[in-house]
């Protein structure tokens, strides 16, 4: 019991922190201390600079041929947890809303959790950069969904127009797992000067606080009040921090995982709800409140239920 509590409150510190930057984003946005274009500078260098400098930099220092041939696992284990999010958020939207671009919102929330930029963070904050690179292994599945189903499905329907699939893929975080990977498996990541290592290390440790500074930020710019009101909100979110990954981590438990695996697959499907289902319909004039309402509400419940999972996983397995 006493080994539980101390990764619960080892955990929950390391989630403190990041709750503690999206308060300062969402005081800085309240104050007017900022331009209101903030969010579009932040989101360009989360999305730009800072996400592709932490996976490129995970990948340089740790992808090699051995490490890919004793952890193709994890993508095979990625595949089936994304086929399960899929078979089990597309039916379960239905539930929360008749509108068809409402509906949606409810989908990719059910289907993904915020498991770029807020588990990034988590991973590596609490884990260690090597199973950073195992996360990002495990989820290279649930990136390509998210990156063409899912942000076609996040585009108000009557904004929608066909889109390449291979121009959709070309996001700058998988740009950045391919340069990582070829840099990490012909060896010329060990060889890069030494201006360069350390540019990439400065620029990865800006993910965690950058991305939580843009979540608060978002946050702010909606009366707080009006944010806690959908009810269906706090549903979907008992279900997306707590039903779901409980789901995919005993099938992939069924299934052979190992304990590492399962810890990846926990802060995978257990993240908060992300900021994809604020900055993609806003994008296209679409309605923000219910994404706005879901990032606060989750990301506060996020803090505590991340932890609580972790060390119920580290009790039992």
């Amino acid at each position: 019991m006493n080994r539980m509590l101390d990764t619960f409150l080892a955990t929950i510190s390391s989630m403190m922190v990041m709750l503690m930057c999206i308060v300062i984003g969402f005081i800085l946005r309240k104050s007017g201390l900022l331009p209101e274009n903030t969010t579009s500078v932040l989101s360009k260098l989360v999305l730009y600079v800072f996400a592709p400098a932490q996976i490129i930099n995970a990948f340089v220092k740790n992808c090699t041929v051995e490490s890919i041939q004793s952890e193709y696992l994890l993508i095979l284990y990625g595949c089936v947890a994304v086929t399960m999010g899929l078979a089990i958020g597309i039916p379960l939207s239905s539930l929360f809303a008749k509108d068809l671009d409402e509906r949606n919102i409810y989908r990719y929330a059910l289907v993904f959790a915020n498991c770029g930029y807020l588990g990034n963070a988590v991973v590596e904050l609490v884990l260690g950069q090597a199973a950073l690179y195992q996360y990002i292994l495990f989820n290279l599945p649930l990136n390509m969904v998210i990156y063409t189903w899912g942000f076609r499905v996040l585009t108000p329907v009557a904004k929608r127009q066909k889109q390449n699939f291979l121009k959709s893929l070309l996001q700058p975080s998988v740009v950045a797992m391919i340069i990582g990977m070829a840099l990490g498996l012909s060896g010329l990541g060990k060889v890069l000067p030494e201006f360069a290592g350390t540019t990439l290390s400065n620029l990865a440790v800006c993910m965690g606080p950058a991305a939580m500074l843009l979540t608060g930020f978002t946050i702010g710019g909606f009366a707080f009040g009006s944010l806690f009101r959908n009810r269906k909100v706090y549903f979907a979110t008992a279900l997306r921090l707590l039903v779901l990954p409980c789901v995919v981590v005993a099938v992939l438990y069924l299934l052979g995982a190992d304990k590492q695996t399962l810890i990846l697959a926990m802060v995978a499907f257990g993240a908060a709800l992300g900021l994809n289902t604020v900055v993609i319909p806003a994008a296209y004039d679409g309605d923000t409140h219910t994404g706005a309402s879901m990032a606060v509400i989750s990301h506060m419940a996020a803090v505590v239920t991340i932890p609580l999972l972790y060390a119920l996983l580290n009790r039992i397995l």
